[in-house]
Parts: structure tokens; C-alpha cells; sequence
């Protein structure tokens, strides 16, 4: 995994960070819950009770930051074919526009979770009785943050220099984030 990708400014390291944090201590607690667990249960045939709801209310959030840093470092699909065939005017504002409409896709979306947050807040675990917005404020993050990505990417493709393109270069792919 990259430590930083050339060009990032302090809002994509910020979140970068924030998601390797997520990343390391969702998957060292749920290996250390699972592993303590399986070792009990052979060891002595018993098994902790809450074993099975701290990685189901941990797993959602090691999911979205991943989500978070593939959009950030541009690891998702991307057909380029079609801004390539445009001139390069023509390409700067349909990257703005699809920057944008994806950036109110995205906050629509986290939007709409924040509405559902009381709603799900009074269903509880089992055992743990810990509520259920815990898991669906990590889709409220993760979209937030891939909003404020995608207005990134408009606000610095519509700054980018006009360059016309070079007919014997290779194709760049541009980064995106859906």
C-alpha cells in the first residue's frame, strides 16, 4: 500500500490516515477476538459470547475504508475511452460535471444514512446491547468522505492546465472515485 501518492494535498493524507488507522485496528481486534476465541474453544469447549458481535459491528468499517482509500488512490475501475475520443475542453467539463453529480450522489447517500442513524440506534446487539447505528455511521462516513473526494477531483480537474493530447503518448487513466 502507498504511504502517499504524489500530489495528494492535507485533505486526502487527513483521510488516508484516518482510513489505515481504521484498517489496522479493525483487523487487529476482530484476529485477536477470533483468534482468542477459536484457541478457547478448543482449549477448553467453551467460547466468549460476545466473540461474534465485535468483528460483525467492526467488519462494516474495515470495509469502508477500504472503499475510501481504493477511491483515494484510484484502484477502482475506469473506462477512458470516451474522454479520450474529446478534445481536451470538451473532457475538463465532463469530468466536472461527473465529479459533481457523483459528489451529490455520494452526500445523498450519507444524507439519507444520517436520517436512518435514529431509526437504527434503538435495534441492539444480543449480548453486547450495543446499538445499531455504530454500523451504518461507518456508510454515513464513508460516503461523506467519498463526496468531499469526488469535489475534490472536479475542483482540480477544472484548475488542471488545458493540454492537448499527444496523438504517440499512451493513454493516462485518469483517477476515479466510483
Amino acid at each position: 500500500m502507498q504511504s502517499t501518492a504524489p500530489g495528494m494535498g492535507p485533505l486526502e493524507r487527513g483521510i488516508a490516515g484516518l482510513c489505515r488507522v481504521i484498517l489496522w485496528l479493525s483487523t487487529s481486534v476482530i484476529f485477536v477476538i477470533l483468534v482468542a476465541n477459536t484457541v478457547l474453544r478448543y482449549a477448553t469447549g467453551a467460547s466468549l459470547q460476545w466473540a461474534n458481535e465485535v468483528p460483525e459491528l467492526l467488519f462494516p468499517w474495515l470495509v469502508m475504508a477500504g472503499v475510501v482509500l481504493a477511491a483515494l488512490q484510484g484502484a477502482h475501475i475506469a473506462t477512458t475511452f470516451l474522454m479520450e475520443a474529446v478534445s481536451p475542453a470538451v473532457g475538463r467539463l465532463v469530468a466536472v460535471l461527473s465529479w459533481t453529480v457523483v459528489a451529490g450522489l455520494y452526500a445523498t447517500l450519507a444524507v439519507s444514512t444520517w436520517r436512518m442513524l435514529e431509526i437504527v440506534h434503538d435495534e441492539k446487539s444480543p449480548i453486547l446491547h450495543l446499538p445499531g447505528s455504530i454500523t451504518y455511521a461507518c456508510v454515513m462516513v464513508g460516503m461523506g468522505l467519498l463526496a468531499l473526494l469526488a469535489l475534490q477531483s472536479a475542483w482540480r480537474v477544472w484548475h488542471a492546465p488545458l493540454t492537448p493530447a499527444d496523438p504517440a503518448a499512451e493513454p493516462a487513466v485518469p483517477t476515479a472515485h466510483w
